[in-house]
């Protein structure tokens, strides 16, 4: 009965979550297209009714307005990704996820918005370059990201677990979606990046050595 009650508890939570982030994030668009044009408004028909030429820097304005709104719209779809995935993967899978989706996101936010602003092929190419430096930016953090992904969701080793894993020994205390931290038998805590875990080989020891060790 009481696993029952939680099950449908945690539905109706994840429900609530994904509820919410999806209203943000409509609320979001709604809020930025209503913002943006009055914004335009302003520029293009108040101001000039005092004399106020200043009609060049809407454009600038518009470009703050769409980065600003632009993340919030972004950080509002990774929380649906989050919220829908938590029930089953759980916390650190979903997490790793948000955190790919927000980052990919604010990649193509900052390449179309640079590719709106040249205009027509002059903007392509701007956009395509800037996308290709976002890119080589972030690789790094991406690639972890995907790889604790992946080490969340296969599971080859979890949290307790007395391994050996890039070359170090100790217990496992946490993965998370860019390090796996090991705390060795000194008490040193490792953190290792975990696209240096994947493609490697990964050593988990048996229970009656752990045992042994901590005695």
């Amino acid at each position: 009965m009481s696993s029952r009650f939680s099950e449908k508890s945690g539905a109706g939570a994840t429900i609530k979550g994904v509820g919410s982030a999806t209203a943000k994030t409509v609320a979001y668009i709604i809020v930025y297209v209503i913002v943006s044009a009055i914004v335009k408004y302003i520029f293009e028909s108040i101001l000039p009714m005092f004399h106020i030429n200043v009609v060049k820097y809407e454009s600038y304005v518009q470009i703050l307005l769409a980065f600003a709104f632009g993340y919030l719209i972004v950080s509002g779809i990774a929380q649906i990704f989050y919220y829908s995935l938590l029930p089953k993967y759980g916390h650190p899978t979903a997490a790793a996820v948000r955190n790919i989706v927000r980052i990919v996101g604010i990649g193509a936010l900052a390449a179309s918005i640079a590719g709106a602003v040249a205009g027509g092929a002059a903007g392509v190419a701007l956009g395509g370059f800037l996308g290709i430096v976002i890119g080589f930016a972030s690789q790094q953090v991406l690639g972890q990201a995907v790889a604790g992904l992946f080490l969340l969701i296969a599971r080859p080793f979890k949290i307790n677990d007395n391994v050996n894993i890039a070359g170090e020994d100790g217990i496992v205390e946490d993965v998370s979606s860019l390090f796996t931290t090991v705390i060795k038998s000194d008490g040193t805590k490792v953190l290792i990046p975990n696209n240096a875990i994947i493609g490697n080989k990964i050593y988990l020891k048996p229970v009656v050595q752990q045992q042994q060790q901590k005695s």
